[in-house]
């Protein structure tokens, strides 16, 4: 039997962090909830220290919080896993700088990187990079990351960091120590076809690395290129301009975190179920997801759209040249020759276009979603695509429906509804107040994997964008030094970096993080956060995981009127990176 479980933490109303005392229980108690898993449970993502159960339902969530206090498991078993030999050319950039660090030699650190049997421990990062350590924890060498990431580390790179070894899958910013390379191609998609993992190394499997003078290197596989021409047996649009950033996605990809996947899937959910809906089409059907407008089509034959989201004005341009201006949020015809146009969101930043029948697209892993993080499923749109319409047909045409989009506070902003948790005692109490009781500001360094909130800007004794009257905003501060080991992190954890300023994750971010998350936004209001533009201001709220009614507040705004002194505030902006802290 393994150790019991050290600690149990909210993630959300949907998610629960297990904690333990070393990788063999994360292990055990993984293996065991990947075979027998809870009621209603939807994954589980292991870490060095700790097990991100995730569910259905907030009911599922209590229900589990019982059924764990008093669950046994045997100890982990490698009866399914298997061995994988990876060649390793040892001619890495860091390969000397690593063995000076751990007091070896060259040959000394490759000697015992060839001769340490290591276990897949678990994923994250990037699909199929896969976290190792050593099978002996007493083999184990402490490896510092790099002062300085590196912008695109090469596919193929064998790198140590902290007490891990791992290959990098594909090109990618990294700050782990280079020592070697490998032609092993670590995630492929041909594998799942043929009913295998697309990760080479799984968690549990044991690696081990041999030495050989050179091998060929590994080519990052393109993305798709689109929807596949199988998909598409009559083009039904044309695209004549992309706009900013055009993307297919559906409902996303789920259970496949412990690869490296994240769910992907449409940013605002409500505005694509909704576009759907009015169009008469499975409510899972793909739709088009366009970034702040500018998107242009041209239809090839007769269809029935509808436009949802971020509100723009939409024209439409028949072959003659006459103009029509359709609603948002309402079914509408194209006919032969008919453009039609998104101009810039006068309200919101991503818009649903929907078709009826829904986009022929082809899938990945389950999803015709396309995951801006990883590169899997279609590439972003661009001018000469030709569209296909799938058979996804379940309803009439709806009847015009109101917007989905959020109302603002009196003071402008647009709050966000949070639980606290998992790492909220990283902060004092007051610091968890002033996340609430300040605003906070988009800034433009934000995307589909997160939104990084930045100060207000800057009013004199409180004003508009400050929040409550007296409270100068300020970054946050940490009552605990240091980082955490990575651990499985949910959408809509707000995460916080060294600098202070919370970074909100949304659908393609990261499965797993090694800064601490002092809440998580709740799911019905992601789509909220979907719509938010670089420049409007957040207010941030604390609720209850189980009513969602305010949290009972304790501390008043007087405790947070005294000012910090500009020069002691932090001043650098951590880079917003993919890669967790190992």
């Amino acid at each position: 039997m393994t150790a019991p479980i050290l600690g149990l933490r909210d993630a959300g109303p949907r998610a629960l962090l297990l904690e333990f005392d070393g990788l063999d229980d994360v292990l055990a108690h993984h293996q065991h909830l990947s075979r027998h898993p809870l009621p209603g449970q939807r994954e589980a993502v292991a870490a060095a220290r700790t097990l991100l159960l995730r569910f259905d339902a907030p009911g599922a969530t209590r229900e589990a919080r019982h059924a764990l206090g008093g669950l046994t498991v045997a100890a982990f078993s490698a009866e399914d896993s298997q061995v994988v030999e990876l060649e390793v050319v040892y001619d890495g950039e860091d390969l000397a700088e690593v063995a000076g660090r751990v007091g070896m030699s060259v040959d000394a650190l490759i000697a015992w990187h060839t001769g340490t049997e290591f276990t897949g421990a678990f994923g994250g990062f990037a699909p199929g990079f896969t976290y190792c350590v050593p099978v002996d924890p007493t083999s184990a060498l402490e490896v510092p990351r790099r002062d300085t990431p590196r912008t695109a580390v090469p596919a193929g790179s064998v790198a140590l960091a902290g007490e891990f070894s791992a290959v990098y899958p594909r090109v990618s910013p990294g700050g782990w120590q280079l020592i070697g390379r490998t032609p092993a191609r670590m995630w492929d998609l041909d594998r799942e076809q043929q009913g295998e993992s697309p990760a080479l190394v799984r968690p549990g499997d044991v690696v081990r690395h041999r030495a050989v003078r050179d091998a060929a290197r590994v080519s990052t596989p393109a993305p798709a290129a689109g929807p596949a021409p199988a998909e598409v047996p009559e083009v039904a649009l044309e695209v004549l301009d992309p706009g900013l950033q055009t993307l297919i996605q559906d409902l996303g990809r789920e259970g496949l975190s412990d690869l490296g996947v994240s769910r992907a899937g449409a940013a605002d959910e409500s505005a694509m179920r909704q576009a759907n809906r009015l169009v008469g089409t499975a409510a899972e059907a793909p739709v088009l997801e366009v970034l702040h407008g500018g998107l242009r089509l041209r239809a090839a034959q007769s269809l029935v759209l509808a436009v949802a989201g971020a509100e723009v004005p939409v024209s439409v341009t028949d072959a003659d040249g006459g103009t029509r201006t359709p609603g948002m949020r309402e079914p509408f015809l194209l006919t032969t020759g008919d453009t039609v146009h998104l101009d810039t969101p006068r309200r919101g930043l991503r818009t649903v276009v929907a078709v009826r029948g829904g986009f022929a697209a082809e899938r990945v892993l389950g999803s015709a979603s396309a995951d801006t993080m990883s590169g899997l499923g279609p590439a972003p749109l661009q001018a000469g695509d030709r569209l296909g319409v799938a058979d996804a047909v379940v309803a009439p045409v709806g009847e015009p429906e109101p917007t989905t989009l959020p109302e603002a506070e009196p003071d402008g902003a647009i709050p966000l509804r949070f639980t606290r948790g998992p790492r909220d005692d990283w902060f004092a109490e007051e610091e968890i107040h002033r996340l609430q009781s300040q605003r906070w500001r988009v800034t433009p360094e934000s995307n589909r994997i997160g939104i990084r909130l930045g100060l207000p800007a800057a009013t004199e004794g409180g004003g508009e964008d400050s929040g409550e009257e007296g409270v100068k905003p300020r970054p946050l501060e940490r009552v605990r030094d240091g980082e955490l080991p990575s651990e499985g992190v949910p959408r809509g954890s707000l995460q916080m970096p060294p600098a202070g300023l919370p970074v909100l994750f949304l659908n393609d971010h990261p499965v797993t993080g090694g800064y601490p998350v002092i809440g998580v936004v709740i799911d019905e209001d992601l789509p909220v956060a979907a719509q938010l533009a670089p420049g409007d201001v957040v207010a941030l709220r604390a609720v209850d995981p189980l009513s969602l009614e305010p949290a009972d507040a304790a501390l008043t705004a007087t405790a947070l009127t005294a000012t910090v002194p500009a020069d002691t505030r932090p001043a650098h902006r951590t880079p917003f990176t993919c890669e967790d802290p190992a």
